[in-house]
């Protein structure tokens, strides 16, 4: 995988097909560390499955909220796109994480906070620079 790449997860797409989501549930982008590196086929991924970068003045434990599902996905003429229109930075901190290197979006709203994709952000030293998440202008993917 190359730094910038998205990759939906395998249990994820089942759950899209299988409507396991309501529209109003929100969906977090949270940033995790190297310790458990996420793959496509990470067996029914939550976002606890993970390591999330610690909590500062900058980044709260969670991430950042970009939206309910409603919000966030729409059709037109047979093309599905998921997208947010939250491009998201968290501001340098001296107590940041060093090893922050995936972005996680989840289901928040859902109790086993269900994990939906990942993005290969490399390595990044939270505590030496900002940190931001940019949204490709065609969305996150799309479904055609």
């Amino acid at each position: 995988m190359a730094t910038g790449d998205l990759t939906v997860f395998d249990e994820a797409k089942a759950k899209m097909i299988e409507g396991n989501w309501a529209s109003t549930d929100n969906f977090y982008m949270g940033i995790i560390t190297n310790a458990v590196p996420p793959t496509p086929e990470f067996g029914g991924p939550q976002f606890s499955d993970f390591t999330e970068v610690t909590a500062t003045a900058s980044y709260t434990a969670n991430g950042t909220d970009l939206g309910t599902l409603a919000s966030i996905v729409t059709e037109l003429n047979g093309t599905v796109t998921v997208d947010s229109s939250n491009a998201t930075t968290w501001a340098q901190h001296a107590s940041g994480s060093v090893d922050a290197s995936w972005a996680i979006v989840y289901n928040f709203t859902d109790a086993n906070k269900d994990a939906l994709c990942f993005i290969e952000l490399g390595t990044v030293d939270m505590s030496a620079g900002s940190l931001t998440v940019t949204i490709n202008g065609s969305g996150l993917f799309t479904i055609a």
